[in-house]
């Protein structure tokens, strides 16, 4: 609690001379949480972001005192669950499990939605990234990716690339890799996990897709690793190289996670959600969990977590026009 208290006495000194309105604020962030925290996952239980979600909410209730309730909103690529909190009452107790999905590929591939991504929120840190992994099935006669891009070549269109459905994740950085490396792979798209169960089968051969969901498979034997999609290697899997050093020059693809509160929720709470999330993350025992489900975990300000997004949006925006996806 150190730090969190440290806060509020700078910010208690700073309130000195500002009269009524900051002594009002300062006695919000002390009460606050007055009731248990809905946590908004615009996801399915059991994804990669779901089990973080989990894992970060659990140290930030201990640390505020309050239970945080886990609410999976999934469908629609996030669209149902940012709706949802977009809408909910700013005040401290709904926040939202940002990502990759709701943040910067459905507003791209929805013609209408019912929030902003960015101006219906404040937002609070990245908590997670999570590397994407290029893997194959263990039948497949390659151990590199310079060996895959080969065979590829070699026997065109005669592989199946599995993803977790159109738009996700997992489609799009499979199409920006068959375009980069310059072959020709049939993307099949599964839903959800579906798509791994495939590759294990031999049934597709080749996926990308975020660490989290296929690590367990990874160790187990059950599906080979050729390399990862960061720009530098993660140090969660430091003997697997990066798509870009291993033969596809400025290949980048990489998944994340992190906390937003809805629009207008007074800045006293958000900053303390900010301490507490940061406290959550740096604790030995949640960064040791994150990684065991294949995430690196980090942490910043709510307006570097914003650039961030608008870098992620370009970025997965190319793809989405690879992949030629209908707007909806």
């Amino acid at each position: 609690m150190g730090k969190i208290l440290f806060v509020w006495a700078v910010a208690a000194a700073a309130c000195a001379t500002a009269g009524g309105a900051c002594a009002a604020a300062e006695d919000l962030a002390r009460k606050y949480p007055t009731k248990p925290i809905r946590f908004i996952i615009a996801n399915t239980t059991g994804t990669s972001v779901d089990t973080l979600a989990r894992i970060v909410g659990s140290k930030m209730s201990d640390l505020l005192g309050q239970q945080m309730v886990a609410d999976n909103r999934g469908g629609a690529g996030g669209l149902i669950g940012a709706e949802i909190a977009a809408h909910a009452a700013p005040d401290g107790h709904t926040l939202l499990i940002s990502s990759t999905g709701m943040q910067v590929i459905t507003p791209q591939i929805y013609r209408k939605l019912n929030y902003h991504p960015l101006n219906d929120f404040a937002a609070i840190s990245l908590f997670a990234v999570t590397q994407n992994i290029l893997v194959t099935n263990t039948q497949l006669a390659v151990s590199s990716v310079k060996e895959l891009i080969a065979y590829a070549k070699a026997n065109p269109g005669k592989l199946n690339m599995a993803n977790a459905g159109a738009g996700f994740q997992s489609h799009l950085a499979g199409v920006l890799f068959t375009h980069m490396a310059g072959i020709d792979i049939h993307h099949v798209p599964y839903k959800g996990g579906a798509s791994l169960i495939a590759v294990m089968g031999n049934e597709a051969q080749v996926q990308i897709a975020p660490a989290p969901s296929l690590m367990t498979h990874v160790r187990s034997g059950r599906l080979r690793a050729l390399a990862s999609g960061g720009e530098k290697r993660s140090p969660v899997t430091p003997e697997l190289p990066t798509i870009a050093e291993s033969g596809v020059p400025g290949y980048l693809s990489t998944g994340w996670a992190g906390l937003m509160v809805p629009k207008g929720t007074p800045k006293p709470i958000i900053d303390k959600l900010h301490v507490t999330l940061v406290r959550s993350v740096g604790d030995p025992a949640t960064r040791e969990l994150m990684g065991r489900q294949g995430a690196e975990p980090i942490t910043g300000t709510g307006a570097e977590m914003v650039k961030f997004i608008h870098d992620e949006y370009a970025r997965f925006g190319q793809a989405i026009k690879l992949a030629k996806l209908k707007v909806e």
